[in-house]
């Protein structure tokens, strides 16, 4: 393992050791609190652009193997952890050091991860680089504050498909090694793809939808061109605000046909309704965030993954609040009864993370179904 640097853009600099590919890496350095479920956080196309902190401070000891993908290969630039660890599980077909290596992916470990999360829940998510590369600390830093900031970046559209595709398969039992199951779908729904998760799909699929995917480019009149029941906003990357038409689209929708929007979805939904979002300090990246319900006043423990989020005031009234996180009161979760369409900013397929907002996906289906929204 060779020695490698992580240096931020504020000048501070963390040295360790490198595990996976030798490889430099540029991004925005984030943390997950999660304890599990590194292979489906790196393989989250919502972390286009990101350097990975893990919090926890054993990553690896499960190993990887191809079920646990949520895309076809990590997309996170880089990986940081307190100890890299062998794996030991029976699942596992390739070490989390080999899967790096075989993707590419530099990973950091042998530094204070306490300090390191610490250092950017204080001063906020910010550009960094992983170098094994013997240069000074100085360059490295240089290096860091020269790479464009999240704010702005459209990173949807070059991740989406860019073609059509159907997927009719539901979620696999992993533990009995049962392939999934393609019940027969009842609805017809568009995923519009700013960076879909596999599990999303195989959920859909779960309550009796067949599934198109289509480009984030995809112009209203392409989408309902397929005669959905509902159409589906799913996550992606990047500031919402800078995906090219997504917000003219869903507006050009709302009304027409029942929406469903997570994460990025949900922002885009906001923005569709005139609303506005804004970069949060250090965003929410884990399996343990609370979200209350505000109809039922129930908390949710959910999986999150987002660095903006919905200013509420900027909707005035167009939409109705449904959910708040209950550590810094922000938005999560919106609903216009009247549009049928409704969204959260957390994940609820949690793939990695609780179960507890999974009904969603039949709230979707029962809308589609025709019974309405909660009031």
């Amino acid at each position: 393992m060779k020695p490698a640097v992580l240096a931020l853009a504020d000048g501070t600099v963390f040295e360790g050791r490198t595990f996976g590919a030798s490889a430099d890496a540029v991004g925005e350095v984030v943390f997950n609190t999660s304890m599990f479920g590194y292979q489906e956080i790196l393989t989250d196309p919502s972390y286009v652009g990101q350097i990975v902190t893990m919090a926890y401070p054993h990553i690896g000891n499960v190993g990887t193997n191809p079920d646990d993908d949520e895309s076809e290969r990590p997309h996170a630039v880089g990986m940081v952890a307190r100890e890299f660890s062998e794996p030991s599980n029976w699942r596992s077909t390739a070490s989390l050091n080999d899967y790096l290596a075989k993707w590419g992916v530099g990973g950091l470990d042998g530094i204070d991860t306490r300090q390191l999360v610490r250092h950017l829940r204080n001063n906020g998510s910010q550009l960094g680089v992983i170098s094994t590369e013997k240069v000074s600390h100085q360059a490295l830093v240089a290096k860091a504050k020269a790479a464009p900031p999240m704010e702005g970046l459209d990173l949807a559209s070059g991740i989406s498909t860019k073609k059509t595709y159907r997927w009719t398969k539901g979620t696999p039992d992993t533990l009995e090694g049962k392939p999934a199951p393609a019940p027969a779908g009842r609805f017809e729904v568009v995923a519009i793809d700013y960076g879909l998760k596999k599990s999303m799909l195989q959920f859909l699929v779960d309550v009796g939808c067949n599934v198109t995917v289509m480009p984030s480019s995809a112009s209203a009149d392409e989408v309902l061109g397929q005669k959905p029941h509902g159409v589906f906003l799913t996550n992606g990357p990047g500031d919402p605000a800078a995906v090219k038409g997504a917000d003219k689209t869903v507006a050009a929708l709302l009304g027409k046909v029942p929406v469903f929007g997570i994460c990025l979805g949900h922002q885009i939904l906001a923005l569709a309704l005139g609303g506005k979002t804004y970069k949060l300090k250090f965003g929410h990246r884990g399996a343990n965030q609370p979200v209350q319900d505000l109809a039922t006043k129930k908390v949710e423990i959910t999986a999150q993954n987002h660095g903006f989020a919905v200013d509420e005031k900027s909707l005035n009234g167009r939409a109705v609040v449904t959910h708040l996180n209950l550590n810094d009161r922000t938005v999560e979760g919106l609903a216009v009864p009247d549009a049928r369409a409704f969204s959260v900013q957390y994940h609820p397929e949690a793939s990695p993370g609780p179960h507890d907002a999974r009904y969603l996906f039949q709230r979707f289906a029962d809308l589609m179904a025709g019974v309405p929204l909660p009031r």
